[in-house]
């Protein structure tokens, strides 16, 4: 077991090489995790940190004893390092907006202690154990919403940050917001106090972007299973032709996710009474005017047919992102480095975001293409014209005098709307900036923000087409015909959403059961 899901008595060791996104999710959504450094990695911090210290009077070190960016060429004086660290949070903490969600600043303050324990950043054991401490106690940073381009990394989001561990600026603590000085004094912590490089450290690096695109793939992952799932039931309610999903036709187009989401549905639906096996249609062909006729369907819409063609895909990029978004956990995104074994200073561009810019561009567009194939189902089993089996809208009482779901279906297509106009890759919006210094950006942690958008927006599409299945299960009176993991995922739907017989107002219901299918407690996913 890696050192990172080693937790006993809940707490996480950090040891820069082997965090995962699950672990990432765990903390920033769960109280009782805490994190803790590993002894060796701590080992490590102090060697770096000894070398630093011992060559900042020797040698013109960007960063440390230099300007920022286009001043580089500017010299600092050895009184004027310390300071030079304050100035450079304090007039990066600058970003406007409302505030991130608190989980994504823990998850990035995570990414930023294991990363410098990594051992390459110069930082002291202090800066970790200040960022570590508010992890545990849930002293969370406000960060606002825009200031970052990517490159440098998320210089204006992470300096809010540092802003809080040096105890100023505000943050909330318990729920209430206030200035990091007062939290500090709730929990009997001091503010740090920077040594050379810990201001530039703290701040350059893709933390911010990384926390939440950890966070959105294991979210992103989750939907794909639930789109398989709701995918599973849509199919039973229309009696779907089994050769569909069948391992002969899959092996001939043989992509690892198209296959991988056609055996899941076999799995799902291999005890269903509902579907209908091609070799039982011969059995139903009528001869109507020497014309071979047979009435049923031969064929679903691609929006059931299709699902592993569709989704296969979605879960490919979604394993692509997740192991760059892994990858990136436990990377150094800092500069200058140290290498140790040469004893010298590497400058370079490992802050620049692209490679979770691009990742998480690209699970966006996945995941819209899934709310756009859960919206089209909303629409057939909704629109009798086009489904030709139920009332319209999956009336239960007097159309006409009551709408059913008809108003939800206004939701699902404005919210896939939105989803789409979102889709656009945000990565390709570079601008230059900091006097063309910064010429070709990443903008990773806006395309972050977009992303976990379009996240919850599938998520509110996936919750009113399960609300549109179940209806139609009720409808058909086809609860005890679905497979066992149908009857299943059936029964939590109706434990937070009841059967619509006369109008009512579904607001409530409706986030509430967006809110349970989103932490996935209740069903067991199918795998």
């Amino acid at each position: 077991m890696s050192q990172t899901k080693k937790q006993k008595e809940n707490i996480l060791i950090l040891d820069g090489n082997n965090l995962t996104p699950e672990a990432v999710h765990a903390v920033a959504h769960n109280q009782e995790i805490s994190v803790a450094p590993s002894p060796d990695a701590m080992k490590r911090v102090r060697e770096s940190n000894a070398f630093l210290k011992g060559e900042v009077g020797k040698k013109v070190i960007y960063g440390i004893t230099t300007g920022f960016g286009p001043m580089a060429s500017h010299i600092i004086g050895k009184n004027q390092l310390v300071e030079l660290q304050y100035n450079l949070i304090r007039s990066h903490a600058v970003g406007a907006g409302d505030p991130i969600p608190q989980a994504f600043v823990v998850a990035a303050m995570v990414d930023r202690a294991n990363t410098f324990l990594k051992g390459y950043s110069g930082v002291s054991e202090g800066v970790i154990e200040q960022i570590i401490g508010f992890i545990n106690h849930r002293i969370i940073p406000i960060v606002p919403e825009h200031g970052a381009v990517g490159t440098s990394g998320d210089l204006v989001q992470l300096a809010h940050i540092a802003l809080a561990l040096i105890g100023e600026g505000e943050v909330f603590y318990k729920g209430v917001r206030m200035s990091s000085s007062v939290a500090l004094k709730k929990v009997k912590m001091k503010a740090l106090k920077l040594g050379p490089k810990e201001g530039l450290a703290l701040i350059n690096g893709t933390s911010v972007m990384t926390g939440i695109a950890a966070l959105l793939i294991v979210e992103a992952r989750h939907l794909v299973d639930l789109a398989t799932r709701s995918g599973a039931i849509a199919l039973e309610l229309v009696n779907g032709l089994n050769d569909a999903f069948s391992d002969m036709l899959h092996s001939v187009r043989p992509h690892k996710g198209q296959r991988e989401i056609a055996k899941r549905l076999r799995e799902l639906l291999k005890d269903s009474e509902l579907m209908t096996d091609r070799k039982m249609l011969q059995s139903k062909v009528n001869v109507i005017d020497n014309v071979y006729v047979t009435p049923e369907s031969i064929q679903e819409v691609y929006s059931f047919r299709c699902i592993p063609q569709i989704l296969g895909p979605i879960l490919d990029i979604s394993e692509k992102v997740y192991g760059e978004v892994s990858v990136e956990l436990n990377s150094v995104t800092d500069n200058p480095i140290i290498d140790l074994k040469e004893k010298i200073f590497l400058h370079g561009g490992n802050f620049h975001g692209d490679y979770i810019a691009t990742a998480v561009d690209q699970m966006k567009i996945g995941i819209v293409k899934m709310t756009i194939l859960s919206e089209r189902r909303v629409n057939f089993f909704l629109n009798r014209n086009v489904n030709q089996t139920f009332p319209p809208f999956l009336n239960l009482a007097q159309p006409g005098l009551t709408l059913a779901l008809q108003g939800l279906q206004f939701v699902a297509t404005s919210t896939t709307a939105q989803s789409q106009s979102l889709a656009y890759p945000h990565s390709l919006h570079s601008i230059s900036t900091n006097a063309d210094n910064q010429d070709v950006v990443s903008m990773g942690t806006d395309a972050a923000l977009l992303a976990y958008k379009t996240i919850e927006n599938a998520y509110i599409v996936l919750a009113i087409e399960l609300i549109t299945l179940a209806q139609a299960v009720d409808l058909i009176h086809a609860a005890e015909k679905l497979s066992p993991e149908s009857k299943e995922l059936y029964k939590f739907i109706r434990s937070h959403f009841a059967v619509v017989q006369e109008d009512r107002s579904f607001t409530t219901e409706l986030n509430v059961l967006k809110e349970k299918i989103q932490k996935g407690k209740g069903f067991e996913a199918s795998k």
